[in-house]
């Protein structure tokens, strides 16, 4: 396959895990957020894990706040700005103006429709989902999620980047929240309903799952390492789509307004040292 050109679009903690993993496996990498302030922090970050890995991979990937100079020559595309459906469509918008005509775009969305992004440009075929997961670096699996136009070049260009990148896929016609977030909200948003009835502490939650049931993490574990804004966020459209079952508890949303976020923020569940929010998990 070659080493593929690919712009990854945001610095958050997603788009920077997907880019330092694309070109730690040899693609050609540009990672472009609109934010200098962020693309600086971005380098401070990879830069620390270049010193705790075996490789330079900092030096392969070019940084800019130029979309169109990201995407020039691009042959993929990797969208990884926040759950917001309006946001994403303004974006893959300017990528069908800017981006050569072949080339093709995923989105790193958990619950959005691809088939909605791809009707926001001029090449639907050529539009679906690659669903990382965090961390980038040590989680296997990639969901890929066809829209209704979504051509099987796409799909089968989109299988070729996760194996080389490392990782293992599954292919998942459009369904709300896939297979991976549908499961995983109801059992995180049972285990915040659990917790706002006294049941049990977060820690015996967790442990629990942990080694009751073999989760390698427990559901509020993964909440705060995820972000409790975005897992609010992903019950609310589930809700929306699927009914009440999915309804967020009134604990996640307390501590979402509260600014308990998770890792990110410090506090979400648990509470993290300052030190611990920079490492190379977290959420966007």
């Amino acid at each position: 396959m070659g080493e593929k050109k690919v712009a990854v679009i945001g610095g958050g903690v997603m788009g920077k895990g997907i880019a330092y993993e694309a070109a730690r496996h040899h693609f050609q990498v540009t990672l472009v957020d609109r934010e200098q302030d962020v693309l600086d922090e971005v380098r401070s970050v990879m830069r620390r894990w270049d010193e705790r890995g075996d490789a330079a991979v900092l030096p392969q990937i070019r940084f800019t706040t130029s979309l169109a100079e990201a995407v020039a020559g691009a042959e993929l595309v990797i969208e990884a700005v926040p759950e917001n459906l309006a946001l994403k469509q303004a974006i893959f918008r300017q990528l069908d103006r800017l981006a050569p005509p072949e080339t093709i775009f995923v989105s790193n969305t958990s619950t959005l429709s691809p088939t909605l992004l791809g009707a926001a440009t001029q090449r639907p075929t050529q539009v679906m989902v690659m669903h990382f997961f965090n961390p980038v670096h040590r989680m296997m699996l990639v969901e890929l999620v066809k829209g209704k136009e979504t051509s099987p070049k796409t799909v089968r260009l989109a299988e070729e980047v996760a194996h080389q990148m490392g990782k293992e896929s599954i292919v998942v016609n459009e369904s709300p929240g896939f297979v991976t977030t549908r499961m995983s909200a109801l059992i995180g948003n049972e285990a915040f309903l659990m917790l706002e009835e006294g049941i049990a502490s977060a820690k015996e939650i967790d442990q629990a799952l942990k080694l009751g049931l073999n989760f390698p993490m427990g559901p509020l574990e993964l909440a705060d390492l995820v972000g409790l804004d975005t897992r609010l966020n992903n019950l609310r459209s589930l809700h929306e789509s699927l009914g009440e079952k999915y309804r967020p508890a009134s604990l996640l949303v307390q501590y979402v307004e509260a600014g308990r976020l998770g890792r990110k923020s410090g506090r979400g569940v648990y509470e993290y040292p300052k030190e611990e929010n920079h490492g190379r998990g977290g959420s966007d």
